[in-house]
């Protein structure tokens, strides 16, 4: 064994996703439901260890909100399932939030093809992580966030040193302890799920605190930007059938008007839900809406009381 693989298999002894998990001991003799039961009862321990890292999830939030407005992006940065959830959240915020597609990226270890088929050895290296960066165009306004469910990840460690050494701000999601960690982050989100399930396989609880986090930093740092309106996403794209019927459904609901007199709304709003609503609510042509808009960033309740005062 060279020098290099003894340093991995010593890290690997000690990462708390590579142990062995005395509660699922058995699960090889169980019967399905027990199978179910044990991995059930592993998850309901996740939201617990996440409720413990509130304090810096908004400590994230703030951070990527504050680079969208001033034109920066979120760029994730992970490998196999780590990798994944980030490309699987960065391609649900346009149709969520209105957003432009080139606002959240993700990056995966291997490129694209690592979508759907693993490219081993590509997370190995850490100036893979630097290289996607740079193809990237990484810009200081950006926000890189590494995901690596073991927090060792080579091509995570290299984005994440890119980031730093460009002056972006940086984030670091992983499911194990933060004293396991040895790279300088600005927002550190460490999330300990203990042993997994079935040993290293970092595609059970370890997936779900990351995507758990995930969906927490890009919907409040678009709820803080006024995508959404009491507890409803009003930003969203017109991008198929359902979305329209969505959109519709909203106006009608705010605005209580029926179908016919929304559908008017969202037609002559150019498809844009929040222009339709301040239309109707605040009885405004289009233009006036969208200027209403502006002055308040994007918040339809504070354009309102504006007008209403």
């Amino acid at each position: 064994m060279g020098k290099k693989d003894q340093r991995l298999f010593s890290q690997l002894q000690k990462l708390d996703t590579e142990q062995r998990n005395p509660a699922t001991q058995e699960i090889d003799l169980a019967d399905s439901l027990e199978i179910a039961r044990m991995i059930n009862q592993e998850d309901k321990k996740v939201a617990n260890e996440v409720e413990k890292k509130l304090p810096e999830i908004a400590g994230a939030i703030d951070l990527v909100k504050e680079a969208f407005e001033i034109g920066g992006r979120l760029i994730y940065a992970g490998a196999g399932t780590s990798g994944r959830l980030g490309i699987l959240d960065a391609a649900e915020c346009p149709p969520t939030f209105g957003s432009d597609p080139s606002q959240v990226i993700g990056l995966i270890a291997g490129g694209k093809e690592a979508v759907f088929v693993a490219q081993e050895g590509a997370e190995d290296y850490e100036e893979n992580g630097r290289q996607a960066l740079r193809d990237e165009n990484l810009q200081k306004n950006d926000v890189v966030c590494g995901l690596a469910a073991s927090g060792r990840t080579p091509y995570v460690h290299g984005a994440l040193k890119e980031a730093n050494e460009k002056g972006c701000h940086t984030i670091f999601v992983t499911t194990v302890p933060g004293s396991q960690i040895d790279i300088e982050v600005d927002v550190l989100i460490d999330i300990p799920v203990g042993p997994e399930v079935i040993m290293g396989s970092t595609r059970m609880k370890s997936a779900t605190a990351q995507k758990m986090v995930l969906n927490m930093i890009t919907t409040g740092a678009n709820i803080r930007r006024g995508k959404v309106l009491e507890n409803v996403m009003v930003d969203l794209q017109l991008s198929n059938q359902k979305l329209h019927e969505r959109s519709r459904r909203i106006i009608m609901m705010f605005a209580d008007v029926d179908y016919e007199k929304a559908d008017e709304y969202l037609q002559a709003a150019d498809g844009h839900v929040k222009t339709a609503l301040m239309m109707v609510l605040g009885d405004l042509s289009r233009e006036e809406a969208r200027q209403k808009l502006d002055e308040h960033e994007g918040f339809i309740r504070r354009a309102l009381q504006d007008i209403n005062t």
